[in-house]
């Protein structure tokens, strides 16, 4: 009896070994199974984003993480517009970049736009500054300028290869502004558009479904805020993703000088909504305060895009 007693507490014992291993491959099978889920979640980050993780000083700097090239484009190979120069990251290994075109103001020249070029390509854009045909050009020549501009650049120029012609946005000063708004409401594929001290007759942007971001200046008195910025701003479809930043007393023509806060905000936008970079919502949202260089800022947070 006491063999046979053995006996059944040896198969019990048994028995209990074999659930416990059972049980702990289950254990492990579970633990890699939840592991194997995890990684396409890894392997689904950003294939867009580009450079470091951004600080405030990362986008207040005069110059970001990439090394900049330029090329001049004559007026005379382009069609529609007047040429410009190209700034792009000198650097390969990271892909392709998404890519800006940006038109001047009313009598102005892409001079007056030009420190935006490298300011902007350092950060990881291919950015062209643009001549437009005459330098009386009103917005909606301008926008149709702009958008030869960008079909230019990923067709035709030198830096093509560099660019995913998916990932494009516009910008403009003054007429350039208006401009801008004209290019987003023509080509929705835009993935941002960036109006500074925009001016345009036509004040209601409905159609509009680029993400933008208004720059008006307090002091304006060529394209005062209440003429322009603001109603620009405020015909937007409330559902799009938009924003509207008064900066604190500047004027008109503040843009064509290198400016820390449109290059703050403007990096951050074209970093948000171009390449995806969500990394970069942290300087958009909450909305920022007003301080000394910031009269007023609206938009909607979290954004959507």
């Amino acid at each position: 009896m006491r063999r046979r007693a053995r006996r059944v507490k040896g198969r019990l014992v048994r028995a209990g070994l074999a659930m416990l291993l059972a049980t702990g491959a289950l254990a492990t099978s579970q633990a890699f199974g939840a592991e194997t889920e995890e990684t396409p979640a890894a392997a689904a980050e950003n294939p867009y984003e580009r450079g470091p993780d951004p600080t405030p000083s990362s986008i207040e700097a005069v110059r970001g993480h990439y090394s900049v090239s330029q090329t001049s484009v004559s007026s005379l190979s382009v069609s529609g517009f007047g040429g410009g120069t190209v700034y792009y990251p000198t650097s390969t290994a990271d892909g392709t970049f998404g890519a800006v075109a940006i038109s001047p103001g009313y009598t102005a020249t892409q001079s007056s736009i030009s420190w935006l070029g490298p300011r902007l390509a350092s950060q990881g854009f291919v950015v062209f500054t643009i001549d437009t045909l005459t330098t009386l050009d009103q917005p909606d020549s301008r926008g149709r300028q702009l958008l030869l501009a960008l079909d230019y650049l990923t067709q035709r120029s030198s830096v093509r290869g560099r660019i995913d012609s998916t990932r494009l946005g516009v910008m403009g000063h003054s007429m350039g502004g208006g401009g801008t708004l004209e290019a987003a409401k023509s080509r929705p594929s835009l993935q941002a558009a960036i109006p500074l001290t925009g001016w345009n007759i036509d004040k209601s942007w409905p159609e509009i479904k680029t993400p933008t971001l208004i720059v008006g200046a307090d002091g304006d008195s060529i394209a005062p805020v209440s003429s322009h910025s603001e109603p620009f701003y405020s015909s937007l479809p409330s559902t799009l993703d938009r924003a509207y930043l008064e900066l604190n007393n500047a004027s008109h023509f503040t843009p064509n000088t290198s400016n820390t806060t449109i290059a703050k905000y403007s990096i951050s936008w074209l970093k948000r909504f171009i390449d995806n970079d969500t990394r970069y919502e942290q300087f958009l949202c909450p909305l920022p305060r007003p301080s000394t260089t910031i009269e007023e800022y609206r938009g909607n947070c979290p954004h959507s895009g």
